[in-house]
């Protein structure tokens, strides 16, 4: 009696749970650095925020001689979806602007003049910071 061959018509199960095994060792790998993507593309959209407002009030300031507050600016300045309206405050010399946004648990600020906004050191350039720590990214 002449024997049959089988012909293997698919995987076995060991192969399937190798395959498996490796794909789930990438998603522990790549899982970590996708969630920290979100919050840092808010961080970038909210720095970017604030250098329009710089070069919106640059422009305002050289038609009226005075630098804009949030009222002045309503209608012209508008930020990124996802983004709160930052609150500007002017002082003697020039003025201050921050936005705080709760998803990506970061503050970021923006100051022209002599007087400081943290976590902005630089005059015109934002800064970014966790809320509550003294980490700074320009």
């Amino acid at each position: 009696m002449p024997r049959r061959r089988h012909t293997r018509a698919g995987f076995t199960l060991i192969e399937l749970m190798t395959v498996l095994a490796i794909v789930g060792l990438l998603a522990m790998i790549a899982m970590p650095k996708l969630t920290n993507l979100k919050g840092r593309a808010q961080v970038v959209a909210m720095k970017s925020d604030l250098r329009n407002l710089v070069t919106l009030e640059e422009n305002y300031f050289a038609q009226h001689l005075n630098y804009a507050t949030a009222a002045d600016l309503a209608g012209t300045y508008a930020v990124t979806a996802g983004n709160s309206m930052p609150i500007i405050a002017l002082t003697g010399d020039g003025w201050t602007a921050t936005l705080t946004s709760a998803t990506a648990g970061q503050m970021c600020a923006v100051f022209m003049g002599s007087t400081p906004a943290r976590p902005a050191m630089k005059e015109g350039a934002p800064a970014c910071a966790e809320a509550g720590s003294s980490t700074v990214t320009q």
